[in-house]
């Protein structure tokens, strides 16, 4: 299970890193697997209905690390939105567009998450997967950010075999092109909560120092008036997960939902 500055990280960042957390052993299995491809799994199947006991997913969501770090954030029954291996040839010659996997999903107090898996080391001329830390609060139409080539602080991926991505739904992010000699691989699987995401991980440290800290963190692609705006998303995302409708950071929610007049009121 996660702890709180964990789950605070991914609430900032937008993702959780877990490098090397797959076995060797499986890893070497997932090339077979994946170039053979894999069944269809209808939206909102069950995750232990979806992956039969022994295949290779079940097993890999299954892993003490993977199944964690899921449970932490999307509690202990998921369901499958939909999952995929995506493939790039040797010396592809494009790159998949910035964007965003959800375009009308505007929720703050619930999330999916899409982990991502790297069944072989993935180098720089690999090109692997882009992502824009803390962009995943800021809602965009899919593609509206695929006009922008750069920003400030992104994260072009390289891992080693056996690494696994925890990804928030509306994080930016995308393919590069493969300019080695090898295939490469990652399978994606989309994970629909069932269950209210309210402090699901181990929170003996929510109220460290360093929570907070995360909480406030900034990027460098933020403007520096409108990058206000994801920490006070992130805040709104921070007291749903903890049910704390009194956590702030630098007073940025409470001024705004202040309403003296509905108290008087009352």
């Amino acid at each position: 299970m996660l702890n709180s500055g964990q789950v605070a990280r991914f609430v900032t960042h937008g993702f959780l890193r877990l490098d090397g957390v797959v076995p060797p052993t499986m890893n070497e299995e997932a090339l077979g697997v994946f170039a053979a491809g894999l069944p269809a799994v209808p939206y909102g199947t069950p995750l232990p209905e979806a992956f039969p006991h022994g295949s290779f997913a079940r097993r890999l969501v299954t892993l003490p690390a993977v199944a964690g770090a899921l449970e932490s954030l999307v509690g202990p029954e998921p369901t499958v939105d939909h999952h995929f291996v995506h493939t790039r040839q040797p010396h592809e010659g494009s790159a998949q567009a910035l964007h965003a996997d959800a375009v009308i999903d505007l929720r703050f107090d619930a999330f999916d998450v899409q982990l991502m898996y790297y069944p072989h080391d993935v180098t720089e001329d690999m090109g692997g997967t882009l992502l824009v830390p803390g962009s995943h609060l800021r809602r965009t139409n899919e593609s509206d950010t695929g006009r922008y080539q750069n920003l400030l602080g992104q994260i072009r991926l390289a891992c080693p075999a056996g690494t696994v991505l925890l990804l928030h739904h509306g994080i930016w992010h995308g393919g590069r092109r493969n300019d080695s000699d090898a295939v490469r691989y990652m399978y994606k699987i989309r994970l629909n909560p069932t269950v209210p995401q309210i402090r699901l991980w181990h929170t003996t440290d929510l109220d460290d120092a360093a929570v907070r800290e995360e909480l406030a963190r900034r990027f460098p692609w933020y403007e520096e008036a409108a990058g206000r705006l994801e920490i006070h998303n992130r805040i709104r995302v921070w007291r749903a997960l903890t049910g704390d409708p009194t956590f702030d950071v630098d007073h940025w929610v409470t001024r705004i939902t202040n309403r003296p007049a509905q108290r008087s009121r009352a």
